[in-house]
C-alpha cells in the first residue's frame, strides 16, 4: 500500500516542477527581448568623393605617347554619379596647392551622440577611404595629398599597418564603429586627410542637446 501511494505523489511533484520551469521561461524571455529592443540605433556618416573613372582607372605604367598620365589601375574608381568628376591629376594638384577638393568629404563632419551609440560609416563615393581614429588631425600616408602636413602616427605605414587596414571602407561597403568612450574623438581618412569628423560622446541625452 505504501509503495503504491508514493508513485502518484512523486508524479504530482514533478508536474508542478515542470509547470514552475515553464512559468519561469515565459517570465524571463519577454524581459530579455525588451532589453534587446532598447539597443541604440546607429547613426550614419557618409563618405563622398568625385573621382573620375577615366583618369583614376588608367594604367599604372607611364608611357609618354600612350599613357602620359598614369592612373591607379582598372576598377579603382567606381563613381556612378553624373557629371561631377575630378581627375586624378587635378586632385593631386589642388592638394599640393593647399586647396584640397571639397568633393572628398565625410557628412556630417561633426557629430554628437550618447555613449553606447554605434556609428555606421558608408562609402557612397567611388574609391576606397579609411575612417581612422587619430589623436589629432594631420596628414595621411599619401604625402602628395597632405598639403604640407606631417603624417599622423595612426596613418603611418598605410595599409601595411593592420590598424589602418581595419578602418578601410571600399566603395559601397560600410564600417561599424562602437564602444566610444565619453569625450571628443577625431576621425580622418588616411588617404585623403582633409576628410575629417569630430565626434562628441556624452553620457546622458541632455548633455547631447547642449
Amino acid at each position: 500500500m505504501n509503495g503504491n501511494t508514493s508513485v502518484p505523489s512523486a508524479r504530482h511533484k514533478m508536474k508542478w516542477c515542470a509547470i514552475g520551469m515553464i512559468a519561469a521561461v515565459l517570465f524571463f524571455c519577454p524581459a530579455r527581448s525588451a532589453a534587446e529592443d532598447e539597443s541604440p540605433t546607429p547613426v550614419q556618416i557618409v563618405a563622398l568623393d568625385e573621382c573620375d573613372p577615366t583618369t583614376f582607372n588608367a594604367d599604372t605604367k607611364p608611357d609618354p605617347k600612350k599613357n602620359p598620365n598614369p592612373g591607379l589601375g582598372p576598377d579603382f574608381c567606381k563613381n556612378i554619379t553624373l557629371g561631377a568628376f575630378t581627375t586624378l591629376q587635378d586632385l593631386f594638384k589642388q592638394a599640393k596647392e593647399g586647396t584640397p577638393d571639397p568633393g572628398w568629404d565625410f557628412e556630417p563632419d561633426t557629430l554628437k551622440i550618447k555613449k553606447g551609440t554605434p556609428i555606421l560609416v558608408v562609402d557612397q563615393g567611388g574609391e576606397p577611404h579609411t575612417f581612422t581614429e587619430v589623436k589629432h588631425f594631420g596628414g595621411g600616408f599619401v604625402t602628395d595629398l597632405n598639403a604640407g602636413e606631417e603624417t599622423v602616427s595612426e596613418c603611418s605605414g598605410g595599409f601595411k599597418n593592420v590598424a589602418v587596414a581595419r578602418t578601410r571602407i571600399l566603395q559601397g561597403s560600410q564600417l561599424l564603429v562602437g564602444n566610444l568612450s565619453k569625450g571628443e574623438h577625431y576621425f580622418q581618412c588616411c588617404i585623403h586627410p582633409w576628410m575629417r569628423v569630430k565626434v562628441d560622446v556624452h553620457e546622458h541625452e541632455h548633455e547631447r542637446e547642449k
